[in-house]
């Protein structure tokens, strides 16, 4: 899977991470997307480095799609315990 692969994957798991966690992020619409995809990113890179399952060159391996949600989730909640009261 390619890097336009991972762009797309990182969008939609994005989206799921912010329907799974709903409620006003910092960032907005714009940053949720960003950490949707730095998330796909890191937690490919989790699980092929210390979980040794290398992220598949499928796009539709359900191991690569969890990999990636739960890069998402920890990344947006990171954000919002760093960020989340910028808005107020």
């Amino acid at each position: 899977m390619g890097i336009i692969g991972w762009i797309i994957l990182g969008l939609l798991a994005g989206a799921i991470a912010k329907i799974l966690l709903p409620g006003r992020d910092p960032g907005g619409f714009v940053g949720t997307t960003l950490i949707g995809i730095v998330g796909a990113f890191l937690g490919g890179w989790i699980s092929a480095r210390w979980l040794d399952h290398p992220v598949s060159k499928h796009f539709y391996d359900g191991a690569t799609w969890v990999a990636a949600i739960g890069g998402s989730l920890v990344l947006l909640i990171l954000y919002r315990l760093l960020f989340g009261n910028s808005r107020d």
